[in-house]
């Protein structure tokens, strides 16, 4: 096989890996020595849950997060032009969307190697299909402000988007902001634009709603320190 830069999802939350996993990914986890993870601790947990027969004293572990410096990224390719394939983990869901493994993907790219995503759970694809927004035209928006007043304008903006281009808009908050957030869009979003909230995706408590902001005045989940995804449509 040819060398390559295998990108590897990963479970949301504690979803077994036979749930949301397909046997292949193992099949190839098992060929691989080298990783560029964004967590050693994690990516360990992760690999040893996917067989635990895999000798983790013999991997070789690449830390790419936002402490990495710019200057060492292009040197965790080294394996692949030695023969060696590398595998790419992140925190949670796919790798190089909303997740600084694009950086390393780009090089890849850049120095012609072959790159390879693996199948696996999308938090953001999955909530989009749940949440009976359009599925044609959308955006992810990552995170939105952490200033007050620059999120409520962000919030009107993508409002503004959702019914000028008819697009879904969909965004993340840090799980101990989530309810701040959803408060500032009841606040001041129109009454008959929709949210669907997105809890949890594939484990066992998934919550994923879409109701108006009028309605969603009436009741909210528990969203402290919950893993959500937020969609806006009209």
């Amino acid at each position: 096989m040819q060398p390559s830069l295998y990108l590897i999802p990963v479970t949301l939350g504690e979803t077994d890996i036979e749930r949301v996993l397909p046997p292949h990914n193992k099949d190839i986890i098992s060929q691989i020595n080298y990783f560029i993870v964004e967590n050693i601790r994690s990516a360990r947990r992760f690999l040893k849950k996917v067989d635990s027969s895999i000798n983790i004293d013999g991997l070789t572990f690449y830390e790419l997060n936002k402490h990495t410096k710019p200057e060492q990224i292009e040197s965790y390719l080294t394996p692949i032009s030695n023969g060696f394939h590398i595998g790419v983990i992140s925190e949670a869901g796919c790798p190089a969307v909303a997740d600084p493994g694009s950086d390393i993907v780009a090089i890849a790219q850049r120095k012609n190697h072959k790159v390879v995503p693996l199948v696996g759970p999308s938090s953001i694809l999955l909530s989009l299909m749940a949440s009976g927004f359009n599925g044609q035209s959308f955006a992810f928006q990552g995170y939105l402000p952490v200033d007050g007043s620059e999120r409520i304008k962000k919030i009107k903006q993508l409002e503004h988007y959702i019914y000028r281009e008819h697009q879904t808009q969909i965004f993340i908050e840090t799980p101990y902001r989530n309810l701040k957030l959803v408060e500032d869009i009841l606040k001041h979003c129109t009454p008959a634009t929709k949210l669907c909230i997105a809890m949890n995706i594939t484990c066992e408590d998934e919550y994923i709603k879409t109701l108006s902001v009028k309605q969603w005045q009436k009741y909210l989940p528990n969203m402290d320190k919950q893993q959500c995804i937020f969609l806006l449509y009209k």
